[in-house]
């Protein structure tokens, strides 16, 4: 496809190596045509790479494989993982998940993309429901500010809550940011 085809999102190969379109610009040179300034994200590492493209330079489309996966527990050699319609499992590695291991919990569905059979990138849902299994006692008189503490999560994650939140307490906590949502009611 040409360069001006391109849009957010989309994976490319470029120089033998998956990418996914962050952001695109067109700017206009002085002299000479107009080019699009590209920042593209390497689906292997997760480096951030700028690669300009001539309006008329063609480019490599990859097509990627969109499966629901099943997050079913972790052992030595890995994550295991069962596809939602073949139940086909696979082991995938620390690598693959990057930081959202520590937001896997038994039962947690995931979006695998592959390409050429081999799975490049993983998509945790936005957010997760953990129990908290240890955080400080509630300050006395902390209502009148907005106090935060630390609380280890089932996981082993840690996030800053709400003073009021309490042990044995199920919240919800964005797995792209980090971040503390609410309090989950049963």
């Amino acid at each position: 496809m040409k360069a001006s085809e391109i849009r957010k999102g989309l994976t490319v190969k470029v120089d033998g190596k998956l990418y996914a379109i962050v952001d695109y610009e067109h700017v206009k040179l002085g002299k000479g045509g107009a080019v699009y300034q590209t920042k593209l994200k390497s689906l292997t590492d997760g480096s951030i790479q700028n690669v300009r493209l001539r309006s008329e330079e063609n480019i490599e489309e990859a097509y990627l494989d969109k499966r629901t996966y099943e997050y079913l527990y972790s052992s030595g050699e890995g994550h295991i993982l069962m596809d939602t319609t073949t139940y086909d499992q696979i082991t995938l590695d620390d690598d693959a998940f990057g930081d959202g291991q520590k937001y896997l919990k038994p039962n947690t569905q995931l979006q695998v993309s592959m390409y050429e059979g081999k799975p490049v990138n993983i998509t945790l849902p936005n957010t997760v429901d953990l129990e908290v299994t240890e955080t400080p006692p509630e300050i006395k008189g902390a209502t009148a500010t907005n106090q935060n503490k630390p609380a280890t999560l089932e996981t082993g994650a840690v996030v800053t809550v709400p003073s009021f939140v309490k042990i044995g307490e199920v919240i919800r906590v964005d797995t792209r940011t980090g971040e503390y949502v609410t309090r989950v009611k049963e």
